[in-house]
Formats: C-alpha cells, sequence, structure tokens
C-alpha cells in the first residue's frame, strides 16, 4: 500500500471510529497513590462492556537535563515493583496547580540540585492508553548546572551521577534503564540528532 493510499485508508477509518459512552463509573479505591475505577460502557454498535477497569494517576514528567559541558543528569534508584536498582532521568508527578514546565523545573531541582538551562518540551506520551487516564510530559534542559542540594520525599533514595551521551545509550543496550516513559524521549532526542 502506498503512502497516499495508507493515509487515506487511515482517515476513512478514524472518520467512522467513535468514543465508547460511560454509562456508569464507580471508584474501587482512591488513595493518594492508588486510584482506580470501573466503567460500564456501551460501545458504538450497542455492544456493552460490563466491567472495564481504568488506574487515574496525576500527569507525570520527566527531563533530558543536560550540563554546559554536555553531560547527561541521571538518576540510580530502586524501584520495588520491579524489585530492581536502575537508572533514570529526573522525573516525578505534577502537583495541583503546576503547569508540566513548572513541575519539571521543581522536580530536577528537588532530586538533583540542578537547574538553569533553557528548556522545552520535546514530548508528551501516554504510560497506557487502554488503562491509564495520565500523561507524560518529557522536556529537555540544556545547559544546566548545580544551583543548590537535593531536597528529597521521605521515601526517595536516589544518587546522581552525570553521564556521556555514549554512556547513556550504553545503559538503554545493556538494560541498565527499563523505565519505557523514559527510553522513550531518550530515542526521540537521539534520533533527531541532538549533539552537545
Amino acid at each position: 500500500m502506498g503512502t497516499i493510499a495508507y493515509i487515506n485508508f487511515i482517515g476513512f477509518i478514524n472518520e467512522f471510529m467513535k468514543k465508547w459512552k460511560v454509562l456508569y463509573s464507580e471508584y474501587l479505591i482512591k488513595r493518594p497513590w492508588l486510584t482506580a475505577r470501573r466503567d460500564k460502557l456501551e460501545l458504538p454498535d450497542g455492544r456493552i462492556v460490563p466491567e472495564y477497569y481504568l488506574l487515574e494517576y496525576p500527569d507525570w514528567v520527566n527531563v533530558i537535563a543536560i550540563t554546559k559541558d554536555g553531560q547527561f543528569v541521571m538518576e540510580k534508584q530502586y524501584r520495588h515493583a520491579v524489585g530492581r536498582i536502575n537508572y533514570e532521568l529526573p522525573c516525578g508527578v505534577m502537583e495541583e496547580g503546576e503547569t508540566p514546565l513548572e513541575a519539571a523545573r521543581r522536580e530536577l531541582l528537588e532530586e538533583t540540585g540542578f537547574g538553569g538551562g533553557e528548556w522545552r518540551e520535546l514530548m508528551t506520551i501516554s504510560p497506557n492508553p487502554s488503562s491509564m487516564t495520565n500523561m507524560a510530559h518529557c522536556f529537555v534542559a540544556e545547559g544546566v548546572e548545580k544551583i543548590a542540594g537535593q531536597h528529597l520525599d521521605a521515601t526517595e533514595e536516589l544518587e546522581v551521577h552525570l553521564m556521556s551521551r555514549d554512556e547513556v545509550l550504553g545503559l538503554i543496550r545493556g538494560n541498565e534503564m527499563i523505565q519505557s516513559l523514559m527510553i522513550a524521549p531518550l530515542l526521540r532526542f537521539f534520533m533527531e540528532g541532538y549533539r552537545f
């Protein structure tokens, strides 16, 4: 199928796709870090889905932070759900009333003590569009520098590491970085040819 034919086909499909109708919703649990909802749905063709489960989270942010001398600001920490210590980008949860950029700046500063530089949003992605309601906002901060100490949350324990571009790519290749919401923006960043 040629490119034009494919685009026309997708346009045709999208024209006939419709949103699902929510007939009923109930919360199964509402806690600060876990909100689960069960919906009863009607599909566009009239079929009923009696139980569809969703997880509600606030939006998340992560930052590809690069120092003035081209080093990537990375974190190493334990993640209990997978029982592993891995490398990650500085990241966190947006607080109520914050813009994604404000949250990203705050998280970078709190977790690493780095700040300043020039910022831009790289992409916004969905952690899991079939069952999670939030989005992850991914930023690039160029020319950051150490301006403060860490101010970690009570349950946070992480190490800050400065790494070269090749070392970061090595983490991905070596499976030492497994968080898909961080690998996706890094790969886009590298594919688009940004070099420092």
